[in-house]
């Protein structure tokens, strides 16, 4: 930044970022800011947080100066801003009154108040949460392999200090990282969850171009690191930079997906058998799940998952998916459905979710095949939706879950839970889907039967439980109801329940 005023206006010239569409300032909370700079002019820096009013004038919510810091080499500045004022739209500004020359490089502004202070947002990872996941898959399907293999997601670019990290274009979506989000970050929002980590790695192969199998090993040797980084000890080459990063026990990595999407390539199954053969070598314990779906026929390589895509373009389809598994073949690997939603040009209406918790009820009753599920995606800026629908929609400061998501919350004791056969005795069941479950917490045991009316009317059912080990307190037992005035309406920020009305009443049963 070079000023060239000898007499700057009154408050300074400078430069400004507003961040994504606006930061989220609030009063009485801190935020960190963390740049390097240099000055051989010795120029003093103002950075403040600052607010359009609506007379277009700027008004002041922090500032902090570096006047006592001296930046004539180049140097780590830190800074601690205290917001007097709350303002959803705001900038940050770095400013001075003074001619020269200010070199600025790696600019990071965040709140001190994240969840574990680990930089994610306290109310997005309390949504998480409430979904008690049991797995997280990362760092995502495309953005794995990248239009093209020289803008794919390396994770060595992503550990270490962040600013020396040097982040990469993420050419699916479309926007630059700065890789602050990292392999790292992801095993660490894992633990923070209590969830596994699922770890997806390219396999040489992007959307437009591809490592032939016999020029695989580097790519081999990269995934082979990223284990010993996740599990190796203290002495071993990267588990010393985890150490260092300030992780000294190992990561429980136990599952990896060998690319996504990719069996459709020609050097898919040559580049497998090389990742596949390297890792079962060193790390037999791990889960390796392969690309290609052994849903119709057998897989001509050897995994222990397989993954499963199902995006439909009507909820009918996805409806109808609910009995798919029903006769697959139990020989061979287990199943990984690890993306499922109906895009059917809405941003997630009721009627999606019903077809997905249908979907979902054909999941448990074969949960002894299909051993994982999971939506995708899971967020979306509301400013930038590149990919809908999604489960939950944030801005700056808002959230809201979509009916998707509230959906999912019908089935979140279902892992570990013992599944039972349900008989639906009625005219209309073509239009209904249902399952039952039973589990224990703090020593009580609970059933929890779901059911799915995809038609347009009201159906009357009675539900008899058999075969429990113990009775049914009826009293004590509820009836909650996932419903709309319109099976299409959506939810909004003005209106985060119009999709969905959660409905609780006592129950009647015999």
């Amino acid at each position: 930044m070079e000023v060239l005023c000898d007499n700057c206006p009154p408050g300074g010239v400078g430069i400004y970022n507003p961040g994504f569409w606006g930061m989220n300032i609030e009063e009485g909370k801190t935020y960190n800011l963390v740049m390097y700079a240099r000055s051989p002019d010795s120029m003093e820096l103002i950075v403040s947080l600052t607010c359009s009013r609506p007379s277009g004038a700027l008004k002041n919510l922090a500032s902090a100066s570096t006047r006592h810091i001296n930046l004539s080499n180049w140097t780590k500045v830190e800074l601690q801003l205290l917001a007097q004022g709350t303002c959803r739209t705001a900038r940050l500004e770095l400013t001075t009154s003074k001619r020269g020359v200010l070199w600025l490089d790696q600019v990071s502004l965040m709140p001190s108040d994240t969840y574990k202070g680990h930089g994610f947002r306290k109310d997005l990872t309390y949504m998480l949460l409430d979904l008690k996941p049991r797995f997280l898959r990362f760092p995502g399907g495309c953005f794995v392999e990248g239009n093209w293999l020289s803008n794919a997601f390396r994770w060595k670019e992503t550990t270490g200090p962040w600013e020396e990290r040097p982040g990469h274009y993420g050419d699916v979506w479309n926007y630059w990282t700065d890789d602050g989000l990292g392999y790292y970050e992801f095993l660490q929002l894992a633990e923070d969850l209590d969830a596994l980590p699922i770890w997806v790695f390219n396999a040489g192969i992007s959307h437009n171009d591809a490592v032939n199998s016999s020029m695989i090993l580097p790519f081999v040797k990269d995934a082979m690191d990223s284990l010993e980084f996740a599990r190796g000890n203290a002495e071993s080459t990267w588990g010393s930079v985890r150490v260092a990063m300030g992780h000294p026990d190992p990561f429980p990595l136990k599952y990896v997906a060998i690319g996504n999407e990719n069996c459709g390539y020609g050097s898919y199954r040559g580049n497998y058998m090389a990742f596949y053969s390297a890792i079962r070598k060193v790390y037999p314990d791990i889960q390796i799940i392969s690309n290609c779906d052994g849903s119709s026929k057998a897989l001509d390589t050897p995994a222990d998952f397989y993954e499963y895509h199902n995006y439909t373009d009507t909820a009918a389809k996805l409806f109808i998916a609910k009995n798919q598994f029903d006769k697959t073949s139990r020989s061979g690997p287990k199943v990984f459905i690890s993306e499922y939603a109906v895009r059917d040009g809405h941003n997630g209406s009721l009627l999606a979710s019903l077809a997905e918790a249908a979907f979902l009820t054909g999941v448990e009753k074969n949960s002894d095949y299909i051993q994982m599920a999971s939506y995708a995606p899971m967020f979306v800026n509301e400013k930038d939706r590149t990919w809908s629908p999604d489960a939950i929609v944030f801005n700056s400061w808002q959230q809201y879950g979509t009916p998707s998501y509230w959906m999912q919350t019908f089935f979140r004791e279902s892992s570990g839970a013992l599944i039972h056969p349900v008989t639906i005795t009625s005219r209309y069941s073509d239009l209904l889907a249902a399952s039952a479950i039973t589990w224990q917490d703090n020593e009580k045991s609970f059933l929890r039967v779901k059911i799915v009316n995809f038609g347009s009317g009201a159906v009357n059912l009675t539900i008899r439980a058999t075969g429990l080990q113990v009775g049914v307190n009826t009293k004590r037992s509820r009836v909650t109801i996932l419903t709309s005035g319109n099976v299409l309406d959506e939810n909004s920020f003005s209106n985060p329940e119009k999709g969905y009305r959660m409905q609780q009443k006592p129950c009647i049963a015999s």
